[in-house]
């Protein structure tokens, strides 16, 4: 009976020790490192990518589309999860209406997503212009997320190249549309623009 209890202590002390061992061995190289991060930016767009998209959705040089996407990376110090490609309507007298329609592009999405936006902006602005447009959206990582209202600023766009930037924000989301197009649009106007997933003809 003692040698059986000896010989259960020592299998038992055998274990623990291998178990220690194998504990602390030091890690091989081709070992994962667990738990293993997730790449923040396998969803997000390259400048690359986007430039090369933008230039052929606005139909102009590289070079410029280029300048615009580098522009709106050095404000935001990150990389858009997402773009949307489509084209627009606006027009104003005081009260000024927007009225457009585009495809959201993700990464994770085998098929893009349609989406539509309308807004109203109040401000000393007059005229008219019909815009293709090319939108970086950053923040946003569902597709549903989009549909919301964005108040922006008009006044704060900038114009590299030809074409005009500007930003809309809303619970953490940031859309930066790009604009080109024909007609004319004087001074600066202050409003909100809503996306959503099918056209509504009140701007509200």
């Amino acid at each position: 009976m003692h040698r059986r209890h000896l010989i259960q202590t020592g299998f038992a002390a055998a274990t623990a020790g291998a178990l220690s061992a194998c504990a602390t061995a030091p890690r091989q190289p081709n070992e994962p490192n667990y738990p293993i991060a997730s790449d923040a930016n396998a969803r997000a767009y390259t400048a690359d990518e986007l430039v090369a998209a933008g230039s052929r959705e606005l139909g102009i040089a590289a070079e410029a589309m280029g300048s615009a996407i580098e522009r709106i990376f050095a404000d935001q110090g990150d990389r858009p999860t997402a773009y949307i490609a489509g084209e627009e309507a606006s027009g104003a007298a005081v009260i000024g209406l927007r009225y457009g329609r585009g495809a959201l592009h993700m990464k994770d999405q085998s098929a893009s997503q349609e989406v539509f936006w309308q807004g109203t902006s109040v401000g000393w602005d007059v005229g008219g212009n019909a815009s293709r447009v090319f939108t970086l959206v950053y923040g946003l990582y569902a597709a549903d997320a989009i549909y919301r209202r964005y108040p922006g600023v008009e006044g704060t766009a900038y114009l590299i190249g030809g074409l005009g930037v500007n930003y809309q924000r809303a619970d953490g989301i940031v859309l930066a549309p790009i604009r080109t197009g024909v007609g004319l649009r004087l001074g600066a106007n202050v409003g909100t623009m809503a996306y959503s997933r099918q056209r509504n003809l009140l701007p509200f």
